[in-house]
């Protein structure tokens, strides 16, 4: 099919010179851009696709951007950014200085709100819908969420504060019955009642809370959903429609493999098949030897149990919910929940692997506090997705867990370099363990291809010596171990015998035998992570430098106050100074400076 009418609008007001008939050909077209987008670019797909007669209805009955629409988390917003003023230039989609993979205040009007993360919309469109009126401005406010996220308890205490309220704002209540993975819980049941038998009369949930509802219905039929738009247009205070998609709507694959096609990477946008990739003799992904480990743990220790929130397939937790269903819990989007959750399983003996991405800890930040440090509860938090995490950009990346949890105390914070330490600190923890423990790693393969080492219990706050030099010592934790001894193996022969290269592997507590050897040897001192350098690793080794009155030397290299945006790992590792190349440069312009007359 030609794309004569989606190339024709370039903005909403493009959209409204249409009949309602031609909206069926422009929903069609959308959805093959969208394809035909993330064919070659890869991203997020099924999301956006399950929501495109939406998308047209909502900018065609509303008068974005005066009128506010908020996303909720926004990896359903690929239509939404096609159609408002971003077609041209979507071929950089989560691409370096290329446009967001979500809705971002700062690249367009029409993203009224920045999401990333899930279940914040229903408490934005009701802050903006009080100040609209507060300020006498008459306009619309609408928030799409999804039934995954409208289980989160943020949207909960978002929707009991807006039921008592007169404001001006609708939630449309996509349900998909999936987020990333089939939605969980109880809410998720009711749902699924609702759909199967019709709204019930008596004991509606948002009914209850004081929304007006509405629904459900089909959100497929353009039809139906701007004529029910319409309608509740005219309706004052709160109200809720409740429409039915399909996850992957308009391509089979996509539509029968939900989680794969969430975001698929590349596949034949003609066939919609996937393109095959080749993992034989690649090392394994951080998150699988996680998940295979824990499950191999598992079966010589009944007392250890998994959470994760939401993230079972993202997190590998899986291959445990599938050996042992009923030590592993998918809890949903429910970050607080999963981690006060871990913190009474472990008040009561069991050994509890709570995995969460690391840009999904903040949210939990009171819950890690108060209910696990507080307590000295060993819970084992297992970080996925720490450091620079690539394409998915600034709401994304888990470059802040070594800064905020440093400052807790009975937090132990372990980084593995490489699998086998990840293997080797997951078998340690469930010896038994007199603090909870953060152990962060990054989002990716390792390097190591025969991971599947006998287990070694690593000695808790025992740094290791990588290599010993003259001039300047450089202190790592995790898995940026790799950029610097790829730099140092790109200096020459005589520089290498300068730099001396130490894994500190935990950030808390620290080696400080190690660290005063290396103070009493080196005149320069270099740490380097892969997160923020205020408040982090490097920090905490100026800290001990000031406590023992060290007058060494000391830079900090790090992602240095800013938020990275999307790009590669590499390309993003290079901005922030850290990448192979980057570490080298430096280095040389050191050694050159020690050198020089």
């Amino acid at each position: 099919m030609s794309t004569t009418l989606l190339h024709n609008i370039n903005y909403p007001t493009d959209l409204k010179k249409l009949s309602e008939n031609q909206l069926p050909q422009l929903i069609q077209e959308l959805r093959d851009f969208i394809i035909k987008a993330v064919a070659t670019k890869e991203g997020h797909l099924g999301a956006s696709l399950g929501v495109a007669e939406l998308t047209v209805a909502l900018h065609y009955v509303f008068n974005t951007p005066e009128d506010k629409l908020i996303w909720d988390v926004g990896h359903q917003a690929y239509g939404h950014k096609i159609l408002t003023g971003r077609r041209e230039n979507f071929d950089t989609n989560r691409r370096l200085h290329g446009i967001s993979g979500f809705p971002k205040m700062s690249e367009s009007t029409y993203d009224a709100f920045g999401t990333g993360h899930s279940s914040t919309s229903i408490s934005a469109i009701l802050g903006m819908a009080m100040a609209a009126k507060l300020k006498g401005i008459h306009r619309q406010h609408v928030a799409v969420i999804g039934d995954a996220s409208i289980a989160s308890g943020m949207a909960f205490e978002a929707l009991n504060h807006a039921g008592v309220t007169d404001t001006n704002m609708l939630i449309i209540l996509n349900d998909n019955a999936i987020g990333i993975d089939p939605s969980v819980g109880a809410l998720k049941q009711y749902f699924t009642k609702v759909t199967l038998d019709g709204a019930p009369e008596t004991d509606n949930i948002f009914e209850a809370l004081n929304f007006n509802y509405s629904g459900p219905i089909d959100g497929h039929n353009i039809e139906i959903l701007i004529a029910e738009m319409r309608r509740l247009k005219k309706i004052a205070g709160p109200k809720l429609l409740h429409i039915i998609t399909k996850k992957g709507k308009g391509l089979k694959q996509a539509e029968e493999n939900q989680i794969t096609y969430h975001a698929p990477g590349k596949f034949n946008a003609s066939t919609g098949e996937l393109e095959p990739k080749n993992s034989n003799g690649l090392a394994p992904k951080f998150q699988d030897v996680f998940g295979l480990t824990l499950v191999e743990l598992a079966e010589q220790n009944k007392n250890i149990v998994g959470i994760t929130p939401a993230m079972p397939t993202g997190s590998s937790l899986k291959y445990m919910m599938e050996r042992f269903p009923e030590r592993a819990f998918d809890v949903g989007i429910a970050e607080q929940h999963a981690v006060t959750l871990a913190a009474g399983m472990a008040a009561d003996g069991m050994q509890v692997y709570c995995n969460v991405y690391s840009t999904f800890l903040q949210r939990a930040y009171d819950q890690v506090i108060h209910d696990v440090c507080l307590q000295n509860l060993p819970v084992i938090f297992c970080l996925d997705r720490a450091g620079i995490v690539g394409e998915d950009g600034g709401t994304h990346h888990g470059i802040f867990d070594m800064a905020f949890l440093r400052c807790i105390p009975n937090l132990m914070i372990y980084a593995p370099s490489d699998v086998i330490q990840l293997r080797n600190i997951l078998y340690t923890a469930q010896l038994g363990l007199d603090h909870p423990i953060a152990i962060r790693y990054p989002r990716g393969r390792g390097a190591i291809k025969n991971w599947q080492q006998p287990f070694k219990k690593i000695e808790i706050g025992k740094g290791q010596v990588l290599k010993t030099g003259k001039e300047i010592a450089i202190l790592t934790t995790g898995s940026i171990r790799r950029n610097v001894e790829q730099a140092i193996a790109a200096l020459t022969a005589d520089d290498q015998l300068q730099i001396g290269h130490y894994d500190l592997g935990f950030i808390s507590p620290l080696d400080h035998v190690l660290l005063t050897s290396i103070f009493q040897q080196y005149d320069t001192v270099i740490t380097i992570e892969d997160g923020v350098i205020q408040g982090g690793f490097g920090t905490a080794i100026l800290e001990f430098s000031a406590m023992h009155s060290f007058k060494n030397n000391m830079q900090c290299w790090g992602v240095d106050g800013y938020f990275p945006e999307q790009g590669t790992i590499a390309e993003l590792h290079e901005e922030a100074g850290i990448s192979a190349t980057a570490i080298r440069t430096k280095l040389q312009k050191i050694l050159a400076q020690k050198k020089a007359p």
